[in-house]
């Protein structure tokens, strides 16, 4: 197991679910974009960094046929899977790093509310955004939410990368198409705002 995993399985292990200062009830902005993107039901999706969240819980009772959860930390993903009951047997659990992640299939969209504004080396940004190719093809969507340029300068007691929407966009390159940008103010359970970047893009080639 890499420092990165037992780090965050011991954030699970340590707290509920519910008070961590990512966790949202219902992820609104992340249905709301992945909605836009208009993908059909039985298309491919993956969250990236997804362990614990609801988003799987909210798109597999709108319909979603073919989703995928990838996560460094087994232990929330185990949460998630106990949380569904039966249903998570719909749903392809996927423990491992993104940064050397070998898909087996290409998704149709890619989601990720949690990962990247904790890659604070361009060496570490070049390898998922290899991963990201590797699990993608022309018209995959992309959905990306990065901590905004007055965003926290620190999650989980360690540093992250914050972005503007075109800073955010920029770093994927003009391989993808930037179809749509917004800002978001998350409450914590605590009760902090936190600021986060969203973009939308479409790859290209």
């Amino acid at each position: 197991m890499s420092n990165r995993e037992s780090r965050w399985d011991e954030v699970y292990r340590s707290r509920s679910v519910d008070t961590v200062s990512w966790y949202q009830a219902r992820p609104t902005m992340s249905l709301a974009l992945i909605g836009h993107a208009g993908v059909p039901k039985g298309a491919p999706l993956i969250d990236v960094g997804g362990g614990a969240s609801s988003l799987v819980d909210h798109l597999l009772r709108e319909g979603h046929a073919d989703l995928a959860v990838l996560d460094l930390s087994d232990g929330a993903l185990a949460t998630s899977r106990e949380r569904l009951g039966d249903a998570a047997g719909q749903v392809d659990w996927i423990a491992g790093d993104v940064l050397a992640f070998a898909p087996t299939k290409r998704y149709a969209l890619w989601h990720d509310r949690a990962v990247f504004h904790f890659l604070v080396d361009a060496g570490e940004r070049r390898r998922y955004l290899d991963a990201l190719r590797r699990a993608s093809q022309a018209g995959t969507q992309v959905v990306v939410a990065t901590f905004a340029e007055d965003g926290p300068e620190r999650c989980s007691g360690l540093p992250v990368a914050r972005y503007r929407a075109a800073e955010l966009h920029a770093v994927f390159g003009a391989d993808y198409e930037l179809l749509e940008s917004t800002r978001e103010t998350h409450r914590t359970p605590g009760g902090a705002e936190q600021h986060f970047t969203w973009i939308r893009m479409r790859r290209l080639r």
